[in-house]
């Protein structure tokens, strides 16, 4: 029986890329923290109604 030499890929672009996207994705985890942080958001209102003491004018 011969033996098979198993063949060595070479390095791609694609692979260049992914190890780009985990690089990023692990410096964001550390420059953010653990968890879910969202990067789009909704634009408020200055018209939209909140109760919270900050948002009210009087308060100072």
């Amino acid at each position: 029986m011969k033996k098979l030499k198993k063949k060595i890929q070479k390095p791609t672009t694609l692979d260049a890329i992914k190890a780009m996207r985990r690089g990023n994705r692990e410096a964001e985890m550390e420059l953010l923290g653990p968890g879910f942080h969202s990067k789009n958001r909704t634009h408020k209102s200055e018209k939209l109604y909140t109760r919270k003491k900050k948002h009210k004018d009087d308060f100072v």
